[in-house]
């Protein structure tokens, strides 16, 4: 990567009110703060209210050296209750009508997107029609050309998605992250019911003319998706506390991995992903940094 080249997470920025206490949390920013644990240059986009809430989450990005490109904008700053069930997985209730609903798109935003070498967004954000179109122009605006990487993490959240938005968003994206709770959920959306994971990606993959899918399956691994090949790893052993932005962190390490790998002509069949014939490379990279650094199933902002 060049010096000006960013990479961007882009949407819902809040706070997860926890059982033990309140942690920042959104998609993006989990995702841009792994990416800046790896070493690379990386930005948050979002909003936030003018209350403090706001201001603490300012604060905090500050005070962890983490780029930002924050607006303030006359709502709530946005809050998330968060339950844990015994199983450890989180489950959600997602306050409306909030600050990150809101992001505005500016000149000082279009700036940055022209020098954005990499991109993460999801589908929350565009349950509001301003923040879709702000998401929208940001990715008008990015470089065109086939070392940009679009990634949409459909991050399937409290029914806070349509067909609509996921056909555009894969439509935009060159790179897709999916669990394998999602891909069943929109698969039945889509019209691919009886036919098992893997061929539902291979149908995604070549239907939306993907650089790479990326599938998590929890603790059954994780695979990665390129015309013609597939990788499979098995998950690392870790003790799970909870898998609050496990998914985020993994997203990170993956997309850090690429990045960091082309940097150095690492592998063999050059900067374009479509004609990867080595996804196995990336992948290894991305799991053995999940494994030593910032992406334990827990780990938290």
């Amino acid at each position: 990567m060049n010096a000006n080249d960013v990479v961007v997470g882009m949407g819902e920025v809040l706070w997860d009110m926890l059982p033990e206490g309140k942690k920042i949390g959104g998609a993006p920013a989990n995702f841009a703060y792994h990416v800046s644990q790896f070493g690379l240059p990386s930005c948050v986009v979002s909003a936030v209210g003018e209350d403090a809430l706001g201001k603490e989450i300012l604060d905090n990005f500050t005070s962890k050296g983490l780029n930002c490109h924050i607006a303030t904008v006359p709502y709530a700053t946005g809050t998330v209750q968060v339950s844990i069930d015994q199983a450890g997985v989180p489950q959600y209730e997602i306050k409306e009508n909030v600050a990150w609903d809101n992001i505005p798109y500016t000149p000082a935003l279009e700036a940055l997107a022209r020098r954005t070498k990499a991109v993460c967004f999801g589908s929350l954000a565009q349950r509001s029609v301003v923040s879709r179109n702000t998401i929208g122009s940001f990715l008008d605006a990015m470089p065109e050309n086939d070392e940009t990487l679009v990634v949409f993490d459909v991050n399937l959240r409290q029914g806070f998605y349509n067909k609509e938005i996921l056909c555009n968003s894969m439509k935009r994206c060159n790179i897709l992250k999916i669990n394998d709770e999602e891909l069943i959920q929109v698969s039945r959306m889509f019209g691919y019911p009886g036919i098992d994971l893997q061929d539902k990606c291979w149908i995604l993959l070549g239907k939306y003319n993907l650089k790479m899918l990326i599938l998590t399956c929890g603790i059954n691994g994780s695979y990665v998706f390129t015309p013609g090949n597939i990788s499979f790893l098995p998950t690392p052993k870790v003790e799970v506390a909870d898998t609050v932005g496990a998914g985020d962190s993994f997203t990170a390490a993956f997309i850090s991995s690429i990045l960091k790998g082309k940097s150095r002509g690492a592998c063999p069949c050059g900067p374009d992903l479509r004609l990867c014939l080595h996804p196995e490379g990336c992948h290894a990279g991305a799991a053995s940094a999940v494994d030593g650094t910032a992406a334990v199933a827990a780990a938290r902002m």
